[in-house]
């Protein structure tokens, strides 16, 4: 097994810390702010989808849910993150967890390099920026930091389903070539909206394999339409001894 690399682009210092009943209050602040996932309080993952619909009708009834649910998790040692500060003020968020905690459909694929594990052993799912933040690396420190956690815990295969690419904005193409696999499709959406599983390019450089594709019959959760956008990554990682 392999130990996470490094990013190699520069970024400001950001300090990052796990979430814990300790750092809840920051996360509830991350999740204030206004912007369009606020309501999820990055529960949709965990839960493997969202709340149904005909008992939570609004979106402040989703999000007053979702907290309840989220903070009940943490208190229980069930839920687990990274989150990432300019100073005091928290700016970005990465979710990950041992399988059990993030449970998906079986997956489906269409392209593979090689036969993988049937199932990882961690999967890291979501990424939160503060829109004043964007592309200055702060995702990227929430990563390398998750993978640092999942060392300490005693590694294994993590697994993550991040974006190719995405069809609206100035770095919008409508397909995207991902090394062993060939042509992916965009997502559909804006960068702020479609990326929040991460993208291919910034698990490459931390040291995953593209492994699949999903399948359009896939019935993973998934942030950005269609499912044959994602592509399924994986890095074994050894445990800190």
């Amino acid at each position: 097994m392999t130990r996470p690399q490094m990013a190699t682009t520069a970024s400001p210092p950001w300090r990052t810390d796990r979430l814990t009943s300790q750092t809840w209050a920051d996360f509830v602040t991350l999740f204030s702010r206004g912007n369009g996932w606020d309501y999820c309080n990055c529960m949709y993952f965990q839960r493997g989808g969202e709340l149904p619909a005909r008992q939570f009708r609004t979106r402040s009834e989703r999000e007053e849910q979702n907290a309840k649910d989220k903070c009940e998790l943490v208190e229980q040692g069930r839920a687990h993150g990274i989150l990432v500060y300019d100073g005091e003020s928290p700016i970005g968020w990465c979710q990950f967890g041992r399988v059990d905690e993030l449970p998906v459909a079986e997956l489906a694929h269409r392209r593979t390099t090689a036969t993988p594990p049937l199932v990882p052993d961690w999967r890291i799912t979501c990424f939160v920026t503060d829109r004043r933040y964007r592309q200055r690396g702060v995702a990227t420190t929430a990563l390398h930091a998750a993978l640092e956690a999942i060392q300490i815990s005693g590694g294994g295969v993590v697994e993550a389903t991040p974006i190719a690419g995405w069809t609206r904005g100035p770095q919008a193409a409508p397909q995207r070539h991902v090394d062993g696999l060939g042509t992916v499709v965009a997502a559909r959406g804006t960068f702020g909206h479609v990326t929040t599983q991460g993208t291919v390019a910034m698990f490459k450089q931390a040291g995953f394999q593209a492994i699949a594709i999903l399948d359009s019959d896939s019935k993973q959760a998934i942030s950005g339409r269609p499912p044959e956008s994602h592509v399924i990554m994986r890095l074994p990682i050894s445990s800190r001894s």
